[in-house]
């Protein structure tokens, strides 16, 4: 697991239910499960400082580091993203997004096809992209700068189901989307009797990472379609459903070894 990634996956499970700190003698043990030894921990936390991610204060010789508004909005809006379901209801309006081409250079343009792509906004080709929920508010949340000014963002309607669904295949790759999720479920259901009857606070901390970092890909490349737009066996919910049982079987087990490692309790999660 790469550290970086691990350690907004540790904060994101466990510490923000902490008050957002966690010192970092703690913060090297549990690194130290998966493997990253303590002078890459004190690299890693050093450079997320310095970009902005983190916060941090000294007592003695112990840093903390504390989640700030920065790194707050980043795992709301991933835990939103992984956890909760847009309704199956869709009363037909697209929200349809026109990058201004003319004037957008290579670097703005990247971020703005970026922001969309977070926002779940699927590419219909070339400057025009398109998300079957109202994420115009989001939108404009990730665009930086003026970014923004460069982007058209419309309501439309097509002519009916037939080419919502034309829409819906050109702007995402729904095949492979689903053979993937049907690979996770092969993975993962599997294990889920094993989860039943409980493991080591350590064993079930490792594997509810490894089932995090496995799982949350997919929701930044699903779009939550309407099931009217899904193709015949989506397996998408499937698989969202082995992910949350999963992630709740092996809860009670991975928070203990972490309230034993840091001396700090948790509060129950928001969802």
């Amino acid at each position: 697991m790469r550290p970086r990634a691990l350690v907004f996956d540790l904060y994101g499970e466990y510490f923000r239910y902490a008050g957002g700190g966690v010192r970092l003698g703690p913060l090297t043990t549990l690194m130290g499960v998966f493997g990253v030894e303590a002078a890459t921990v004190r690299v890693v936390m050093a450079r997320l400082r310095k970009e902005g991610w983190f916060d941090s204060d000294k007592s003695g010789r112990e840093v903390t580091y504390r989640l700030n508004d920065k790194s707050w909005r980043l795992l709301d809006d991933g835990r939103t993203r992984i956890f909760e379901r847009e309704p199956d209801e869709w009363d037909g309006l697209w929200t349809q997004a026109l990058l201004d081409e003319s004037v957008l250079a290579r670097d703005r343009r990247k971020r703005i096809e970026t922001a969309l792509t977070w926002c779940g906004f699927g590419s219909y080709g070339g400057a025009v992209w398109f998300s079957p929920h109202d994420r115009a508010k989001r939108l404009r949340e990730m665009c930086t700068g003026d970014d923004e000014l460069h982007v058209q963002v419309l309501s439309s309607r097509s002519t009916g189901l037939p080419d919502d669904r034309l829409i819906s295949q050109r702007c995402w790759d729904l095949r492979e989307l689903g053979d993937d999720y049907q690979r996770f479920i092969e993975k993962f259901q599997p294990f889920l009797s094993r989860y039943r009857r409980g493991m080591g606070g350590e064993q079930a901390l490792v594997e509810r990472m490894r089932l995090i970092q496995d799982y949350r890909r997919y929701p930044f490349r699903d779009p939550d379609l309407p099931s009217a737009l899904l193709p015949a066996g989506w397996r998408g919910r499937a698989a969202h459903e082995v992910f949350t049982e999963a992630h709740e079987l092996l809860r009670a087990d991975a928070e203990q070894y972490v309230v034993t490692v840091t001396g700090e309790e948790l509060a129950s999660p928001d969802m």
